[in-house]
This record gives C-alpha cells, sequence and structure tokens, in this order.
C-alpha cells in the first residue's frame, strides 16, 4: 500500500512541502519563505500569482502617496506646494520647523513611492511611508473614521495597511529586490521596519508639535 501511494507520488509531495521536516523536529514549515521557494543557495522559485499582486500593491501604494509628494514639493496636479503646505501643517498642530517637516514629508512620500514602485529597498520604502500614513491617521483620529465632511482617517488608514502589509511579505518576484536577503527572509526586516516606522510618528510628534 506504502509503495502505490509512493507511486502516485504522495511521498513526493510531502517532501517538497517540508512535511518531513517538520516531524523530524525541523523548520521548514515554520519558515512560510521556505513553502514559497525561499532557501539559502538558490533563487527563488517564479509564482506568477503572488508577484502580480504585490507589483499591484507597490503600483497603488507607491503611485498614490508618489504624486501626493509631489503635490505638496512641487505644487503639480493642483497641489498645495511647500508653502501651502507649511500652512496647512500650521492648521493640523504642528508648530515648530514647518517648512522642514514639509520637505520631509514630501520627499519622504516621492522617495518611498518611487522605490516602491521598482521593488528597491522595500522594507525601507515601505516603512518610510507606514510612517507618513500612520502619522495622517493620528492626526484624523478626532474627526471618525469615514471621509465625509469632517475628513476621517478610513483612506489614509487603508494605505498604510497596504504598507504594514508589504513590510512582512517583500517586494514579490517582479522586483529589483528580488534576490536580496529581504525578499529571502522578509519577516525579520518587518519587524525591524515596523518599530522604525514607529519611532518616526513618536518624533515627528514629539519634535514638531510642541
Amino acid at each position: 500500500m506504502t509503495t502505490q501511494s509512493d507511486d502516485y507520488g504522495r511521498h513526493n509531495l510531502f517532501e517538497d512541502s517540508g512535511y518531513h521536516d517538520a516531524v523530524d523536529g525541523g523548520t521548514a514549515l515554520s519558515e512560510p519563505e521556505d513553502r514559497l521557494g525561499y532557501d539559502e543557495g538558490r533563487t527563488p522559485q517564479w509564482h506568477g500569482g503572488l508577484s502580480f499582486g504585490l507589483l499591484i500593491m507597490r503600483l497603488v501604494l507607491g503611485g498614490t502617496l508618489g504624486a501626493h509628494g509631489l503635490q505638496k514639493v512641487f505644487g503639480l496636479w493642483g497641489g498645495p506646494g511647500i508653502s501651502e503646505f507649511s500652512r496647512i501643517l500650521g492648521d493640523q498642530g504642528y508648530t515648530s520647523q514647518l517648512t522642514v517637516l514639509s520637505w520631509v514629508g514630501g520627499v519622504t512620500e516621492i522617495a518611498g513611492g518611487a522605490l516602491l514602485i521598482f521593488g528597491l529597498f522595500t522594507p525601507a520604502a515601505a516603512a518610510a511611508l507606514l510612517s507618513v500614513t500612520a502619522n495622517a491617521v493620528y492626526l484624523k483620529y478626532q474627526a471618525g473614521f469615514f471621509l465625509g465632511s469632517g475628513g476621517g482617517f478610513e483612506y489614509h488608514l487603508v494605505l498604510g495597511g497596504i504598507a504594514l502589509a508589504l513590510l512582512f511579505t517583500g517586494p514579490g518576484g517582479i522586483s529589483i529586490d528580488t534576490n536580496t536577503p529581504w525578499r529571502h527572509r522578509p519577516v525579520p526586516f518587518g519587524i525591524v521596519g515596523l518599530i522604525l516606522a514607529a519611532g518616526a510618528v513618536v518624533a515627528v510628534t514629539f519634535l514638531f508639535r510642541r
């Protein structure tokens, strides 16, 4: 019976999935990247649907926030430009170094968006955009969840959720980061990126809102 099961390929199926390693005390099933073909010393396997889905997420998040950054810095597409954006930040409760903060916010969106679109230094780009969107959620929290006339935080929450997801999934196969450590093992880099993003939000709040 065992031989017949092997003939139908069941033994090979368990072997490829890491089942035997898990039973013997290995860590194959504890490393989700291994099940996706991420293994030390070899190129990650191609997973067309997953890679394409992650590309869409990167394009949506990077393109959207990158465009907003161009509005803030250069005033493109009817955007405010640095001077007007500084005034808006003042209306939102920021009281210190408004011009500097305007440049930092705009450039972060432009650079982070561009890097994310190309899939380059993805953890750093996703963490930077997560910090921007998390800060926006913090500012709009009192206005409620829905956008409406009060300008709730639902829109920024969605963008922040995409950035957070990309921190822990990695960029996918359609990216410049294909053979980097953060593509092979995205979770440790995602944790570091999450900590840095949280630190950036705290720093901006305490340094520029006083």
